[in-house]
């Protein structure tokens, strides 16, 4: 009999292990190896193939007629627009005096929001008092802004940056109470017990664990904040403000350059995706692989 009950547990500890195993296989994320040609088939030749399809259909447009040149100009002129301020390197300082402004803006914003956030997520009070206020700021137009800034601080850098930070910052704070919303209250409650107090609770438990809703805000409000300073450069301009990719908008515009408005278009455009492609979606991606949420190369 002793020798059979020997066999039952050693058969029932060899079951514990293995469904231990088996658990902490499961907590573990997997990561497999993708052939390069198989990243490149899903990860880089749909958005060229979408790129040439457009410039294929924007080609026929044109070539059919259907309106006029000087409201849809060739590919060809377009293109050739560009190179040609390339060539000139006026197109590297137009996008550098905006690149530069947005991301001061942002970094500005990301300043002020945090903080605001964090207060707006964890002080009732606050929230009560402001919350409703950063939604509504959230959904009003940046262009709004732009007279009022101009009146306050005149044709100078101050009202750029105003009028970026009232896009940025209550997506920023939004987004951060939007992710700590997501935390489960059981966190913040250890480390209470383990004698963190309130600033340190925030700082090391809130803001880590709410980190993948924050980052959603964070791109958000890089994007109001992009939108928020063309449409600053675009209203606001002056000799003293620089000359911006919003103001190269503006500029074609005034002429009736529909290459040039093409062209600034195409260039907001690829800078706003380049930020993208190069800042946020890798961060984006050592986040969540951190947390076993992607598993991807």
């Amino acid at each position: 009999m002793a020798a059979d009950d020997q066999a039952v547990l050693t058969e029932e500890r060899d079951e514990s292990i293995d469904v231990g195993r088996g658990l902490d296989a499961l907590d573990t994320p997997t990561e497999r190896r993708v052939p390069w040609w198989r990243r490149f088939a899903t990860s880089v030749l749909p958005p060229i193939v979408a790129v040439v399809l457009f410039i294929v259909v924007w080609q026929i447009l044109w070539a059919s007629a259907i309106w006029p040149e000087f409201k849809l100009p060739s590919p060809e002129a377009v293109f050739g627009t560009i190179g040609a301020e390339f060539a000139s390197g006026q197109a590297l300082s137009i996008i550098w005096t905006s690149i530069s402004r947005a991301v001061l803006g942002f970094l500005f914003a990301l300043v002020i929001g945090t903080p605001l956030g964090l207060l707006v997520a964890t002080v009732p009070v606050v929230r009560s008092a402001i919350g409703p206020i950063l939604t509504g700021l959230q959904s009003l137009p940046s262009v709004a802004w732009v007279p009022a800034a101009v009146l306050w601080f005149g044709l100078t850098d101050g009202t750029i940056y105003f009028v970026v930070l009232m896009g940025a910052v209550p997506s920023i704070a939004n987004g951060l109470v939007s992710g700590i919303e997501q935390v489960p209250p059981l966190l913040p409650r250890v480390g209470y017990a383990m004698g963190a107090s309130r600033s340190q609770a925030a700082r090391l438990i809130m803001l880590p664990a709410a980190l993948p809703g924050f980052f959603a805000g964070l791109k958000q409000g890089w994007a109001f904040s992009w939108r928020s300073l063309m449409a600053a450069e675009i209203i606001a301009t002056s000799p003293s403000l620089g000359f911006g990719l919003g103001a190269y908008l503006n500029q074609g515009q005034s002429l009736s350059d529909m290459p040039s408005v093409m062209a600034a278009i195409l260039l907001i455009l690829i800078v706003g995706i380049g930020v993208e492609l190069i800042a946020f979606r890798p961060a984006e991606r050592r986040i969540l692989r951190a947390r076993g949420l992607a598993t991807g190369p």
